[in-house]
């Protein structure tokens, strides 16, 4: 007898991270559930469009041709068949993208333990924040809800609209702890501003110098995390006590006019890196934290730590460039189709990383040292949709 395919389970590593239980959970809390029986249930619609992010660029049909390979194989497909491109398209608007946000909100979580090597400082767990663009299909109505950036070519605007995302990611595991979207005319600083919901003690932030200002230094510090962002080149941090490492306590304040607000007090580290023949490079940089103790927490070493910064730059790379595709553009016609796969880019991330972190951990290695793209291979060489012994 032919298994229902809404009794399916068992896509390889999709299924490992986000079992079926769980996806109904959330298909049925986003009010998605389906009121009868449908030749493609939400369940099989949430790996379908988890399926499209993974084998990015890969066209509909042949990506469910992927996920169902290995029951046509058994012969368990009985009269199923699959469906016509257009029927993929609708159920993937009936579903829409709010369960693939709430599915991302709720399993991506912290990966990394203290053995994990290079997650941790000094017992404080290593995040930064940054945000990237997303290339989205030139439609009307993409454009309405994104816009459009400039081309950088003077009065020209760029070929595409543009989704702009803020990240706050773990820097261990590469694993992205939150985000956040919105069209390219929303600045960074502004949804990196609603980044702190992700936060807590025990945790020690990075962040490039566009966004120390004393809103978002103060939004993140009232989480309990602590700081250490890169300071611009025209902020002047006045010494008040100057420590023997060569870091000083300075303080910040959100205006010039000091009886307005109380001041902030932060620790300044000042510092050149060495070009390749050994010498100081032009210019230098300074970084603010809020590690104020220069016994427990030596300028040097944070100097040292900031360049760890740059793997979210990797993160980004990763998402955008090996499991995208290089200059792949999101093939969505609607905002809540791009919004659906850009969740759903984040979430096959997510589950790629859980594996890598395991695999690296069961090797004895850093996480570093394992391949984003040979673990891509081997996770799209999993994905085959197996007969599921669970009821929906």
């Amino acid at each position: 007898m032919a298994a229902s395919v809404s009794e399916l389970s068992g896509l390889g590593l999709l299924t490992w991270v986000y079992p079926p239980g769980l996806v109904d959970r959330v298909v049925a809390a986003c009010g998605c559930a389906e009121q009868r029986k449908r030749l493609l249930p939400a369940r099989l619609v949430v790996y379908f469009v988890l399926g499209l992010a993974l084998f990015s660029p890969a066209p509909y049909l042949e990506v469910m041709r992927h996920l169902v390979e290995g029951l046509r194989s058994q012969g368990l497909l009985g009269a199923w068949h699959v469906p016509a491109k257009s029927s993929l398209f609708r159920a993937r608007q009936r579903l829409g993208s709010e369960p693939l946000r709430v599915l991302f909100a709720t399993t991506a979580k912290p990966m990394a333990t203290e053995a994990t090597p290079g997650a941790f400082w000094r017992g404080l767990r290593l995040l930064a924040v940054d945000g990237t663009c997303w290339d989205v299909a030139d439609t009307a109505a993409n454009e309405a809800a994104f816009d459009r950036p400039g081309s950088g070519r003077g009065t020209g605007r760029s070929a595409f609209p543009q989704v702009r995302m803020a990240a706050l990611v773990e820097l261990g595991s590469h694993a992205v702890l939150d985000a956040e979207l919105a069209g390219c005319r929303t600045g960074e600083v502004t949804l990196v501003a609603r980044l702190p919901r992700s936060l807590g003690p025990g945790q020690l932030v990075l962040a490039d110098r566009e966004f120390l200002g004393v809103p978002l230094w103060q939004a993140f510090t009232a989480t309990g995390a602590d700081l250490l962002w890169r300071v611009p080149a025209n902020r002047v941090l006045p010494v008040t006590r100057q420590f023997r490492d060569g870091s000083w306590l300075s303080q910040i304040r959100a205006s010039s006019d000091p009886a307005r607000n109380e001041p902030i007090v932060v620790r300044v580290l000042a510092y050149r890196l060495k070009d390749q023949l050994g010498e100081d490079a032009a210019g230098g940089y300074r970084l603010v934290t809020t590690l104020l103790d220069a016994r427990r927490y030596p300028a040097r070493q944070l100097a040292a730590l900031y360049r760890e910064r740059w793997e979210i730059e990797s993160v980004f790379a990763e998402i955008k460039t090996h499991q995208r595709g290089a200059r792949v553009v999101l093939s969505s016609k609607t905002p809540d189709g791009v919004r659906q796969q850009i969740w759903a880019h984040l979430l096959v991330h997510h589950a790629l990383r859980e594996l890598m972190l395991r695999t690296a951990a069961t090797r004895g290695l850093d996480p570093d040292r394992v391949s984003f793209t040979e673990t891509l291979r081997s996770a799209r060489r999993s994905v085959t949709v197996t007969p599921g012994s669970f009821s929906p």
